[in-house]
């Protein structure tokens, strides 16, 4: 099934690359394919970018912090020439505008971008989902209140659902939510995007891969977002982020009949083995395929073998799932 392309009002959306987007464009070492893709101009101001390529039945990527849609760069391509790949940037990442004024950073806000750009990009799915990091509790969160725009489901060190037992929250993320601390450390001194690119994979990023994921978040101002997803880890039900988590780890059983794929860096340390338990005790009917030599950004480490389980999962025959 081809997911359609909605008419959008031309006030609202363009292919003419934003002021903030061609700045970190001119900062990449080289651009990938199918960037830049569209622009939506989200109600509180902000462009709003995702990479657009292909067509036929759609899939769709997101990323979390401090990457951005440079982290699937490498599907894009090869998963493009058969299907209708949509990979956004959420709001002060990539090639995406600064949040404006007033916006809150919080997860409610993140679901509400990703579900006004799901409704003009893919409006009537079903779209197949792929999630690391936050932004599976963001996809997650829009699919338990879509379940019939979803077909398929691909989680890569991700939750969607709140710190499992056994689990807990490393030293570096606990600093970088400390006040004052946190703003040193991430917003003058870049150090949650430089220790995701040392500590994120085990092999080492090459220099244009290190280029992509900095481009972004080379300033101050631009490294807000980095922080503010730092900032918004719900730990305990005081946190205004809690109650959507809890919503959508209480309802992840609407999407019980969506074939579900688990790709696992297993030298992840921050989703450590709970979380991959935690999947599978859930959805035991999962195909769950672990990376011992992979890390955090499984992707960098393993991107053929997890390409190679994509493509099969994504054609393996699930076209009549709702």
């Amino acid at each position: 099934m081809t997911v359609p392309v909605a008419t959008i009002d031309a006030s609202l959306a363009t292919t003419t690359p934003p002021w903030r987007a061609r700045l970190v464009l001119d900062r990449l070492a080289r651009v990938p394919v199918g960037y830049p893709g569209r622009f939506f101009r989200q109600p509180h101001g902000a462009w709003m970018h995702s990479v657009d390529r292909g067509s036929g039945p759609a899939v769709v990527m997101v990323h979390g912090n401090p990457s951005w849609s440079f982290l699937y760069r490498g599907l894009v391509e090869p998963l493009s020439t058969n299907r209708r790949v949509l990979v956004p940037d959420h709001v002060g990442c990539g090639l995406s505008d600064l949040a404006p004024d007033g916006y809150s950073f919080q997860l409610q806000d993140r679901v509400a971008d990703f579900t006004r750009l799901m409704d003009h990009l893919a409006p009537d799915g079903p779209v197949d989902l792929i999630v690391h990091d936050w932004g599976g509790m963001i996809g997650l969160a829009w699919a338990v209140r879509h379940p019939h725009r979803v077909r398929r489901i691909v989680v890569m060190n991700t939750a969607g659902f709140g710190l499992p037992p056994g689990a807990s929250i490393p030293l570096s993320l606990r600093l970088a939510r400390t006040p004052g601390l946190g703003a040193l450390l991430i917003r003058d001194c870049n150090a949650f995007v430089r220790g995701a690119i040392r500590y994120g994979t085990v092999q080492p990023l090459s220099p244009e891969a290190v280029t992509g994921f900095t481009a972004p978040y080379t300033t101050w101002l631009e490294r807000e977002a980095t922080l503010r997803f730092v900032e918004d880890i719900p730990l305990g039900p005081r946190h205004p982020s809690w109650p959507l988590v809890q919503a959508t780890s209480d309802h992840l059983g609407k999407l019980a009949d969506k074939p579900l794929l688990v790709l696992w860096g297993m030298k992840d340390f921050v989703f450590t083995k709970p979380f991959l338990d935690t999947w599978r005790a859930r959805r035991p009917d999962a195909r769950v395929v672990e990376y011992p030599q992979a890390g955090h950004w499984l992707l960098e480490d393993v991107l053929q073998p997890c390409l190679a389980e994509i493509r099969n999962f994504l054609g393996s025959g699930h076209d009549s799932a709702p």
